[in-house]
């Protein structure tokens, strides 16, 4: 079976797997059960309701892991899908579906891309390969590949070369390879007023006109700080909410919800520090909540990124750029304890939007430059 039809196979049986964040709808027995005849030794890291899966061949040095993730974000309004989300149709020379490029077509090229190298009991490895997989990748974040690398950690396992099939590639196939990722900060600020009635409003306090020098504020900030590697630190306003739903009532008080994405330029606690005094300063009845931070996190070495980039080349015949753009990613856990971390995957243009798709070429594609790593990193055979 070709590279295309065989992962677009397996993509689509693990799309049909509905696995909405942190459930793992099956998905991990399917892969262990493929990848259990290659000679892969699988076990779980469960943690509450969690699905950790982690599969190694070998124990030799050097040492290369896929890292993936099978749960998916919510499909939304499902009449507004052109196919039903998780029945993985193929139109048009796609693949579509919940998952379909973020990311079980990368881990089905995982698959598959082992399939080749591993299936007939050949090719023996001058190193050792293994696969870590979660369901807690778009959830929260905590019970999952980070608590999988902590188990491994504690008895002597620790990942070396690490290769993270999130969707980087941007207009082509290729095009794009992740050696880093800004930070990302979240909180909610809660402006106090006094609730009244619109008619009174010498009786009230509208937090709603006293937060109009805020929201201008947080939208003009400027922290101009690109390195090179990292873009700038960026903050976003994502949601504002006032009032009981009368348009009689002055609300008693606003609740506005920012995301500040930052290089390693900054940190957490600083950023913290600024945006709390822009909100005295401005002398409001404030409080701020503070979500968890996710650390930003570049890169150690470049030898699997030479190797990476190597093997788009030779498949694709694309030059990839290297870049520390977009959104948060299981990687920063491999990157914290060492590891040297790369991403490469499909193209992200519909990640968690309606009617996410993937191109069916563009599966086998990305299967074989897998493979090429595989065997240009550990295999005793190589290309």
């Amino acid at each position: 079976m070709s590279a295309i039809s065989a992962t677009t196979e397996f993509a689509s049986e693990l799309i049909q797997h509905a696995s909405v964040t942190p459930d793992d709808g099956g998905c991990h027995a399917l892969i262990a059960e493929r990848l259990a005849p290659l000679g892969f030794i699988t076990e779980t890291f469960d943690c509450g309701d969690v699905s950790n899966l982690y599969a190694r061949r070998g124990t030799a040095e050097p040492h290369l892991t896929f890292i993936g993730h099978t749960d998916v974000v919510p499909v939304g309004n499902m009449d507004a899908w052109r196919f039903p989300p998780f029945s993985a149709t193929q139109a048009d020379g796609y693949l579509h579906g919940r998952g379909a490029a973020d990311m079980k077509g990368s881990v089905a090229a995982m698959v598959t891309a082992c399939e080749r190298i591993f299936g007939k009991g050949g090719n023996n490895c001058a190193g050792s390969l293994s696969l870590l997989l979660t369901s807690d990748e778009e959830g929260e974040a905590i019970d999952g590949t980070r608590y999988a690398l902590e188990q491994l950690n504690a008895r002597g396992e620790n990942l070396q070369y690490c290769l993270v099939g999130e969707p980087t590639s941007e207009q082509k196939l290729g095009d794009t390879i992740k050696i880093g990722r800004r930070g990302s900060l979240t909180g909610l600020i809660t402006v106090h007023g006094i609730q009244g009635h619109v008619a009174y409003p010498h009786l009230a306090d509208n937090p709603v006109h006293r937060s109009g020098a805020l929201i201008t504020a947080l939208a003009n900030c400027n922290w101009n700080d690109a390195d090179g590697v990292f873009p700038d630190t960026t903050l976003q306003i994502s949601n504002l909410h006032a009032g009981v739903g009368a348009e009689n009532v002055i609300p008693g008080e606003l609740e506005l919800n920012f995301n500040i994405r930052f290089s390693p330029v900054q940190n957490a606690t600083g950023l913290k520090a600024q945006i709390e005094k822009l909100c005295a300063d401005l002398e409001l009845d404030y409080e701020i909540d503070w979500s968890p931070v996710t650390d930003p996190y570049r890169s150690v070495g470049s030898h699997l990124a030479t190797i990476v980039s190597s093997a788009v080349f030779a498949e694709l015949g694309v030059e990839p750029a290297r870049s520390t753009a977009g959104g948060t990613s299981d990687g920063r856990f491999a990157a914290a304890s060492g590891a040297e971390v790369v991403e490469f995957g499909p193209l992200n243009a519909t990640i968690h939007q309606v009617d996410e798709c993937v191109s069916i070429s563009d599966l086998g594609k990305l299967s074989q430059v897998y493979q090429r790593v595989i065997e240009q990193m550990i295999s005793a055979n190589q290309k």
